[in-house]
């Protein structure tokens, strides 16, 4: 009896980084091109966009090559990230049709790349690499984060409020906070030494 041959796709969704708009909410950038995916994603959606992709580059061959063997087994809109099984002899013109497509295919959109991370001929291995990547992902927006937490080292975390703008900086009257509390400015944070 003879195995039917198969492979498997790890495909991340990533979304090129719109400077304006990450600059502006200070994201770093690892978490600007993992974003999450919109959640009307859904895999009949995903292969079908696929499926006309396939047929637009390779035609009626293409889509016969797919045809009865082309499943999403796995799908995460929150990591962007989903694992795609074909023959082993068709996988190279899968991956090529989702290097074509630049839209996530729901109404409107946006604008995306498809990235093969892995092939393998097991789901395990595509797993494990799927779980390998998320570890990274989570490290790189730690480090990020830190290091724009690093940009403001060198000022005291009262510096830091009073130029967020979000508390009064009282330094002058250090001698009398404690005497007057007239409430006369409710909508401000006070500090205190």
């Amino acid at each position: 009896m003879v195995r039917v041959k198969e492979r498997y796709l790890l495909v991340n969704i990533i979304y090129p980084p719109d400077p304006a708009h990450a600059a502006e909410h200070g994201v770093p950038d690892v978490v600007v091109n993992h974003q999450p995916t919109v959640g009307n994603l859904t895999a009949p959606s995903l292969l079908k966009a696929i499926r006309a992709e396939v047929n637009t580059l390779f035609g009626d061959y293409g889509s016969g090559a797919l045809e009865g063997n082309l499943q999403v087994k796995y799908l995460s809109p929150a990591t962007s990230t989903f694992i795609l099984k074909c023959a082993r002899s068709h996988y190279r013109l899968l991956w090529s049709a989702l290097t074509f497509m630049d839209h996530v295919p729901v109404k409107d959109g946006r604008p995306c790349i498809f990235r093969v991370v892995r092939v393998s001929g097991t789901i395990r291995k595509v797993e494990e690499e799927a779980i390998r990547q998320a570890r990274r992902l989570i490290l790189a927006a730690k480090d990020d984060a830190s290091a724009a937490k690093s940009l403001f080292a060198d000022t005291t975390p009262q510096q830091d409020i009073a130029m967020a703008g979000l508390v009064r900086d009282n330094s002058s009257d250090d001698d009398d906070d404690d005497d007057d509390d007239d409430g006369a400015d409710s909508g401000a944070m006070e500090l205190g030494d």
